[in-house]
């Protein structure tokens, strides 16, 4: 994928569980899962604006462009 998550990095730095972030944004563990391991297709612009809430940062440290251009498997097949 071309977009990089930056969740665990973020976390650490908090010293903050993914589950406590979890509660505090008000999403299921599985999706917060599924975001983190960067397999995610979107995400919500209200939990995204959640979660740079509480972990008190920019949206440009969760999320990162690596460059590339890749398009979904799934699409134009």
């Amino acid at each position: 994928m071309a977009i990089r998550v930056y969740l665990d990095e973020l976390l650490r730095a908090r010293g903050m569980t993914a589950r406590e972030l979890c509660a505090k944004v008000g999403i299921t563990e599985a999706n917060l899962s599924i975001l983190r391991s960067g397999k995610a297709k979107g995400v919500r612009f209200g939990t995204v604006n959640r979660i740079c809430y509480y972990l008190d940062c920019d949206v440009g440290d969760i999320l990162k462009f690596d460059g590339r251009l890749e398009e979904d498997d799934d699409e134009g097949t």
